[in-house]
């Protein structure tokens, strides 16, 4: 395996643990990319250019990804308030419910109801 792969597969496991972590309240907030980069011993802009090079894609495509795939899943299966659950993210509310309508083109509450009539 190439170290690029490598370093690639790092940030995607590093991403899955530290994304599980911060809803279960074992860490307190996300990391910053330079952060995880420090976590995983590499420059920041080492990591950067290698998720790119090897995916195509910036890493914070794949860490805000991975942060609304988990939001989905809990907004379609838990019944927990948004704001709730924004809070889980440690999100303000206002600010998660921007940044999921960013990432999905709808809002948490338009994405539960639609999520919900999909079930029926």
């Amino acid at each position: 395996m190439k170290r690029s792969e490598e370093i690639t597969g790092q940030y995607f496991n590093f991403l899955d643990k530290h994304i599980h972590e911060v809803i279960t309240g074992t860490v307190p907030e996300f990391m910053e990319l330079n952060e995880i980069a420090g976590q995983l011993a590499v420059s920041h802009k080492h990591l950067t250019d290698t998720v790119k090079k090897e995916t195509g894609q910036h890493p914070c495509y794949f860490y805000d990804g991975k942060i609304i795939d988990k939001a989905k899943e809990m907004i379609s299966d838990s019944e927990a308030s948004i704001a709730e659950i924004a809070r889980i993210f440690t999100y303000d509310p206002s600010n998660f419910s921007k940044f999921f309508k960013k990432m999905t083109g709808i809002t948490p509450g338009q994405f539960r109801k639609n999520s919900r009539h999909a079930d029926k």
